[in-house]
């Protein structure tokens, strides 16, 4: 097994900050997504879904629910597997970007 590229919270900020053009992808469940998502991001109930909607030279940074999560981790590989060149896991998801008091969206967002 390949080693994941990962990117960190305040790299994830950043980008997000300034507006660069990056997909964002939680790869949690759709019921999960709609609860509490970071704002910006893109779902797909399908790998199929995803792979039409991204270009294989997007940037790409997946994330679930935190580190411990493996949901990214197997998007990622998916990502990877299918010649996605720039994909990154941002491994600490939501716990890890609520820790921080950044912004959530969704039904049970604070």
């Amino acid at each position: 097994m390949e080693d994941i590229v990962t990117i960190e919270r305040d790299a994830v900020k950043a980008k997000l900050d300034s507006g660069a053009d990056i997909r964002l992808v939680m790869s949690l469940q759709r019921w999960a997504y709609e609860a509490l998502h970071i704002p910006g991001s893109l779902h797909f109930d399908t790998p199929e879904k995803l792979f039409d909607a991204l270009d294989t030279d997007d940037e790409i940074i997946v994330y679930c629910s935190d580190a411990a999560c493996v949901g990214s981790r197997f998007a990622y590989k998916a990502l990877v597997n299918a010649g996605y060149t720039n994909v990154r896991r941002y491994a600490g998801g939501l716990s890890d970007w609520q820790d921080a008091g950044y912004p959530l969206e969704g039904t049970a967002a604070p």
